[in-house]
């Protein structure tokens, strides 16, 4: 009867914890959906009016200041968000904290810009020096805020503030690139209002001018540091480990060629828009739900559906990756479907990895961030000069795949020292050896063929029948939502 008791108990928190990660993945579709896939759509538009060379310019300047961002601001965000989270920390003080690294980063990349304008050290970035900045100002600030909001668990927020994001930035693109003909300033201008408007109204949500104070909690923001600090080092090599073959690319093959290959991109973007959701959404459960032992199975049976909607989604963006490249392609663009399977594969170990770091994030172990991520990044470091040299940018993209691999790989082996996850680690990498498989059928037959995608096709049916556990799992779970 006890045992009955305990396992009703454990069915129950379970079933407590999957409707917590489900509401609050619902959320963040809405915002996602808004912000991301809408704009996933409008690839067509950009492609259509922005030259190779002015896409190429946006997508530096772009992943430069995403670099700066965590290393100016010491990636104070992340500790404000986990601390937030924390029941016996005051709020005000966590965000105080964040806000005092945001103005002194600020003013120093200000100070930069300026001097830079002055004596022209940089000709690129003194033509668009003002971009940089708002770009910088609001990136640091908006995931600033956007992180306390989740901290203070306040998602629905986050997603209203996604749509009204998501539709400034839609519209201004429409008026400012078909409209006004500005070309890539107007590309620039449509970033940066479409962000603004995100932050405008999240603080005005939260009434953040209240959670500022002048005096500083010396030990709480000791304690942030120590926890922020190695996660500098996770973000830089993440940031190496995404788009540092972007400049190495550039650098062999010419800003031209880095505007397809970052278009290429652009397809396994829908995974990064799905993993984005989860992660965010998990990121909270994680924290909320730990359990070493995971004795009600919460973490296992996430793990295994999670990895199979990721494997799955990739193995369907192969087979439709020519089919969605004529869609959202245009002129020069096209041939950036070459780089599609590897950049998603790639996508699917940084999903999973982000998964296994939520759960660091529950019990604050930052370390590891750093040694796995770093890792993968000297590697793709080292790759990527050798690759980019004989194959071009497709050398770029293994590269990235198999260095999110090693990542992936890392971090799996790592988790056992926290958590007790069970996991079918032989019928995983079977289903990996597939999507690779997949990758040498669409590349060695360049041209549409019904053999290719009827070998596309199988390969894809089989990767259906490795999961099929987690897919019935999954539909049934979805069938008692309806029937609910």
């Amino acid at each position: 009867m006890g045992m009955d008791n305990k396992s009703k108990a454990e069915n129950k928190d379970k079933n407590t914890g999957y409707r917590y990660l489900a509401k609050n993945i619902g959320l963040l579709t809405v915002s996602s959906f808004s912000t991301k896939i809408l704009q996933f759509f409008l690839v067509p538009l950009y492609t259509s009016i922005l030259s190779t060379t002015d896409y190429g310019i946006f997508d530096l300047v772009n992943n430069t200041v995403s670099l700066l961002v965590p290393i100016l601001t010491v990636n104070i965000a992340e500790a404000v968000m986990r601390f937030a989270l924390d029941e016996n920390t005051k709020k005000k003080e966590v965000f105080s904290i964040g806000f005092r690294y945001f103005l002194t980063s600020s003013s120093l990349v200000l100070f930069l810009l300026v001097i830079n304008y002055i004596f022209g050290f940089f000709a690129q970035i003194q033509q668009y020096w003002v971009y940089i900045f708002l770009m910088y100002v609001i990136g640091s600030l908006g995931g600033m805020v956007a992180n306390y909001t989740r901290g203070l668990n306040k998602i629905k927020t986050i997603a209203i503030s996604g749509v009204i994001g998501s539709i400034t930035s839609i519209g201004l693109n429409i008026i400012f690139l078909i409209i006004f003909k500005m070309g890539i300033k107007g590309y620039f201008l449509a970033y940066i209002f479409g962000g603004l408007s995100q932050l405008i109204y999240e603080a005005a949500s939260i009434q953040l001018t209240k959670h500022i104070s002048i005096k500083a909690n010396k030990i709480l923001q000791k304690n942030m540091l120590q926890y922020s600090f190695p996660l500098i080092m996770n973000a830089i090599a993440w940031w190496i480990n995404a788009v540092s073959d972007r400049y190495i690319v550039t650098w062999f093959c010419g800003v031209a060629e880095n505007g397809i290959y970052a278009v290429g991109g652009k397809i396994p973007g829908i995974i990064n828009i799905v993993q984005s959701i989860f992660n965010s959404a998990w990121s909270l459960s994680a924290i909320k739900e730990f359990n070493a032992e995971d004795k009600n199975g919460f973490f296992s049976k996430l793990y295994n559906s999670y990895l199979a909607m990721m494997v799955i989604s990739c193995s369907g963006i192969i087979l439709l990756d020519r089919p969605l490249a004529y869609f959202l392609y245009a002129k020069d663009f096209y041939v950036a479907w070459r780089y599609v399977p590897f950049l998603t594969i790639a996508l699917v170990f940084g999903a999973l990895s982000g998964y296994i770091g939520g759960i660091f994030v529950a019990v604050k172990d930052t370390k590891i961030f750093a040694k796995s991520a770093m890792i993968g990044a000297l590697t793709n470091i080292v790759l990527n000069m050798i690759l980019i040299q004989f194959m071009g940018a497709m050398g770029a993209a293994i590269a990235t795949a198999i260095s999110y691999w090693i990542v992936w790989m890392i971090r799996f082996n790592t988790l056992k020292t926290h958590i007790h996850i069970k996991t079918f680690i032989v019928r995983d990498y079977i289903s990996f050896a597939i999507l690779v498989l997949q990758t040498g059928v669409l590349l060695i037959w360049e041209r549409d063929s019904v053999v290719v995608y009827l070998i596309e096709g199988i390969l894809t049916a089989v990767e259906v029948a490795l999961f099929k556990k987690e897919i019935y799992s999954l539909m049934l779970g979805v069938k008692k939502k309806i029937k609910k």
